[in-house]
């Protein structure tokens, strides 16, 4: 599923790295989890809203355990080990790949246009997406600090 968004057909490809000792104290599906879904309130309801009111992502309502934050789970076939977020819109195709390597974090977003529009709706979210998952990424890491295994993000 995620090879659809091989990184050889995406339009747009962006990785964002933690190096953290508690990297390998939570899955890739557990700091995805941490990363979208242990966000401020806030800052969860901006992401949403610009996901789905901006780029148009039909994304998953309520909890579940299978999608996080409303993106759908898959397991990525792009790295071994790692797990992808795959959500899509009339606009575009958007996939978030968690994989932890040693001490290293890596969050890898690739983006596939499946419209004209999609160029200028993702030129609108790319500044903030530089901004925001770096943010959320170390804050996850700060979390992952404290937590043991078992505990996963809250």
């Amino acid at each position: 599923m995620a090879g659809s968004f091989a990184r050889s057909t995406a339009n747009y490809a962006s990785a964002f790295a933690v190096t953290t000792e508690a990297a390998d104290a939570w899955t890739p599906v557990q700091w995805a989890r941490a990363v979208f879904e242990g966000a401020p309130a806030a800052l969860r309801w901006w992401m949403v809203f610009g996901w789905t009111r901006v780029l148009g992502l039909r994304l998953a309502r309520g909890p579940s355990d299978d999608h996080v934050l409303g993106w759908a789970i898959a397991d990525s076939d792009l790295v071994a080990g790692s797990t992808a977020l795959l959500a899509t819109s009339r606009f575009l195709r958007a996939c978030n790949t968690v994989t932890i390597e040693g001490p290293t974090v890596t969050w890898v977003t690739l983006v596939h246009y499946s419209s004209a529009a999609g160029r200028p709706l993702w030129a609108l979210a790319r500044p903030i997406h530089h901004l925001t998952i770096p943010y959320v990424l170390a804050r996850a890491a700060r979390t992952a600090g404290g937590a043991s295994a078992a505990d996963g993000p809250a």
